[in-house]
Formats: structure tokens, sequence, C-alpha cells
């Protein structure tokens, strides 16, 4: 069959359920409530991995037009199912995705690591921070944590691992490998949040902010990395020393990594034109999302972000780094621009439709009988929010499921909107370090073998905490600074 039945009649049942078998709470219009299982029952598909997260966003797209929750007219209703679509924040994503392609196809996602390594490979830790460090360059213009973490650093870890023969297969995983594997992982949250555009789902998180403070807290692609850079950057620092003390290689020095290294950089040659162009389209791109233009010659060279990654791409078409074919043939981004701008439609309009301001209300209630601040709010929330990501499989699922709630509820109890913003934006970044399944870059790696269940679930654990805390902490004295709040 072309999906699995056993998910499938699950999440109908779900949504079955939802609509007709559990009453409409007071306070909830029908409309609402029938989103809500539209959507739920949507999430749970999702999870189950019925279909491609694609192509069952085609489908809730379908019901949400052809059951009319949002408009009784089917014309209207129709517009309301694609009005997400327009989003320049979809395009963004999907934009940026096509343009990580040439990272991959001209090599200089390779070279960048390898150019690391070729420096810092003495010890095997200093590999840890070239492969970190390399993850970081790249993270800006790669949309898919995926495509970064398992498909640009993921070979060239494991190349580095069977050079010193260190493999499952020989039993010899500790000597470097396991190692190598745990920080080639656990870079990618940290630089999945330190960039709007290093991970799908942090648009979301900037579009469900806009709509949730009514547009006074606008998350640009310059605000969130300034805000994100010091947190970030500490947790990346400390990241490769504490997997060190709790899983440390049994090799130690690594000279061999080095000359490794070199003889790969030897064996791609000079840098190519192609190289350059891409490093030419990245440094622009950067200098563009930074709005550095504008901030020297005046607003009117203001650049949104979106038009940033048109630009970016066309660069790169033009001068036929990428064909259009390479860009068709980018099924990731295209699959993004779907599932992303059906998941968005449905979170609008459950705002839209008041049912975010009603569960958020409820829990504000229920929190206030604990009779806590809201600094005591935001920590449960907060801690409630990161861990409950042990029963998601998707952090896109996860985020859009919860995260305007869990937001509305903090801003009610008085948290500061854009404080408040940035902690829930972390969190959903740091929730990626738990399981072997919390993300897509996370069974990539998982998958090679170098790492056990148990020890992926320990160390997924005390990294967790070890985040939270850092980039909190290091963050709510940074962003005083910054007068967040």
């Amino acid at each position: 069959m072309p999906f699995k039945p056993i998910q499938a009649a699950i999440a109908i049942l779900v949504g079955l359920i939802i609509w007709f078998v559990i009453p409409v709470p007071n306070g909830v219009t029908p409309e609402a409530w029938h989103m809500l299982a539209l959507f739920i029952a949507t999430i749970v598909a999702i999870i189950g991995k019925v279909l491609p997260i694609g192509a069952i966003a085609i489908i809730a797209v379908m019901l949400v037009a052809l059951t009319g929750v949002t408009n009784d007219s089917p014309k209207d209703a129709i517009a309301d199912a694609l009005s997400s679509y327009s989003s320049p924040l979809i395009w963004l994503i999907g934009i940026a995705v096509m343009i990580s392609r040439g990272l991959i196809k001209t090599g200089l996602g390779r070279r960048i690591a390898y150019y690391f390594i070729s420096i810092f490979g003495k010890k095997t830790i200093g590999v840890a921070y070239s492969l970190s460090a390399a993850e970081l360059m790249i993270a800006p213009i790669t949309p898919s944590n995926t495509a970064r973490g398992g498909g640009i650093i993921h070979p060239i870890m494991l190349s580095i691992a069977q050079s010193f023969h260190s493999t499952p297969e020989e039993g010899t995983q500790n000597k470097i490998g396991r190692y190598l594997a745990m920080v080639n992982y656990h870079a990618n949250p940290i630089t999945s949040g330190m960039f709007i555009t290093a991970t799908a789902p942090n648009p979301l998180v900037v579009d469900l902010v806009n709509k949730a403070t009514g547009s006074e807290i606008q998350l640009s692609w310059t605000t969130w990395a300034v805000a994100m850079f010091i947190p970030g950057m500490l947790c990346l620092l400390l990241m490769p020393l504490v997997i060190y003390l709790i899983y440390p290689p049994d090799v130690k020095v690594t000279p061999d990594a080095k000359q490794f290294a070199k003889d790969n950089l030897s064996e791609m040659g000079q840098v190519s034109t192609q190289e350059k162009i891409m490093l030419g389209v990245f440094a622009l791109m950067l200098i563009l999302w930074a709005n550095i233009p504008a901030l020297i010659f005046g607003e009117q060279l203001s650049v949104d972000a979106t038009t940033t990654a048109f630009i970016g791409l066309t660069a790169l078409i033009l001068t036929g780094v990428l064909t259009w074919d390479d860009v068709l043939k980018e099924k990731s981004a295209w699959d993004t621009i779907v599932w992303f701008g059906a998941l968005i439609m449905m979170a609008s309009y459950l705002n839209k439709l008041g049912l975010v301001s009603w569960f958020s209300s409820n829990i504000e209630s229920m929190i206030g009988v604990i009779g806590v601040s809201w600094i005591g709010a935001v920590v449960i929330l907060t801690l409630v929010y990161l861990y409950i990501h042990y029963f998601f499989a998707s952090t896109t699922a996860h985020i859009t499921a919860l995260f305007a709630a869990f937001y509305a509820v903090g801003l009610s109890l008085g948290a500061p909107p854009m404080l408040y913003a940035l902690i829930l934006a972390a969190a959903g970044n740091i929730m990626m370090t738990l399981t072997h399944y919390a993300t897509g870059t996370a069974p990539v790696i998982f998958n090679s073998g170098y790492v056990t269940l148990g020890e992926w679930w320990i160390i997924g654990a005390i990294m967790s905490v070890v985040n939270l805390v850092v980039w909190i902490g290091a963050g709510l004295i940074w962003w005083k600074l910054l007068g967040y709040y």
C-alpha cells in the first residue's frame, strides 16, 4: 500500500473522535474545534509517518477546503486553505534549501571542513572542533539541518574515523568514531538555533511570534542572529569538551587527521571558479541578511530576507553554478514549501478561530492555581515544551502543535514578549539533542552504528541540560544588554 494503514487508521480515528465524539467545550466555536480535529489528525499522521510529510500536507489542504471549517463558501474555503503559500517565510526557507545544493555540488562544504581539520586536526578534540566550525560556517545557508549534519559533515566524519580503523564492524568505534559521531550530531542543534535559515522550523517560529504579538515582535534575520550568536557560540565551545569528559575517545592524538585532510584538499585541487562564485554569493547573502548596506547608506538600500534568497539563487543560476534542473531536482526544497505552507495555514486559523487563546487561558488558570510568578511559569512552560519532545519525531510537528499555545500562555502570565520568544526559540532547537529520532539528522548518524541507543539517550539528556543552562543563562545577560527585556 502507498501508505501505512495502521498509522493512517489511528490518525483518522483521532480526528473523527475529536470532531464527532468529544463535545465542543464552552467558549470554543464548532469551526475552531473542527479545525483542531483536522490539525491533530495531521500531526498524528506526521508523527506516524503515514505518508511523506508533503503528501500529508496536500491532504490537509484538501480537507480544510472540503470541510469549509474556515468559510462556508467553497471558493473562499480553498482560498483560505492556500493562503499561506504567499508567505515570504515559506519561500525564504525553500529557496535557501535550493541554494544549499550549491555547497554540495561545488564541493565547497567539504573543502571548508577539510580546511579546518588540516589546521586543527592534530588531536581528536581538534578534529571535533573542526567539524563544529565547518557546521557553523555553512549553517546560515543550509536550512535543511539534515542536509548539513547528515549530508555534508557526516560523510567527512565517517572518512576520518575509517582512516583510523575505527568502525562498528571492527568493534573499534570507541577509538575515535563514537566521539566524533556524537560531536557531529550535537553541533547540529546548536548551529540550527543560531540562524533563522539554519533549520526549516525557525521561520515558523518567526511567523507564530509575529501573529501572537500583533506584529509587535518581528524577528528579522539579523535580530535572531545577533541574539543567538553569543549563547550559541558558548554552547558550541563547551559541547565537544562535555562529550570528551563523558565518552572520551581511546585515541587522543591524531596527527594523521591533518595529513588526511591535506590529502583530500590536494585531491580536490585548486579552488574552482564555481566554488569562488558560491563563496561570493554566500558572502553577499550574509551581508544583505545582516542589513549592512542599509546600516551604512540608509534604509533605502534595505533588502528583504526572502528577496535576498532570490538574489542568491538568481546569481547561482545565471553563473551556471546551479542549473534549473538542479533546482527542480532539489526535492527537499519543494517538499518544504508544500508542507510548511499547509502547517502555517492550519496554525494560523487555529489562532484566528480563537482556539489558541481559549487553550492558553485555561493553561493560565491552571498555572495560576500554583501561584507562581511569570518567571516560574516560564521555567515550567519551557521545561515541559522542551522535554515533551520525547514524544515527537519531528521538530516541525512539535513546534506547529505547541509553540503558539505555550507562547500565548507565557505572554498572558506577564512574560516579556521578546525574551520569551527567544527562550522558546532556543528550546525548540535544543530539544533536537534528546533522541535518535528527534530530527532528520539523528537517524542518519545513529544508523552509522557508532553510538548505542543507551549512549545516545544519555548524552542527549545531558547535553539538553547543558545547552539549556548555558543558552538561557548567557542569553539572559546578553539579551538584557541588547535591551530585549
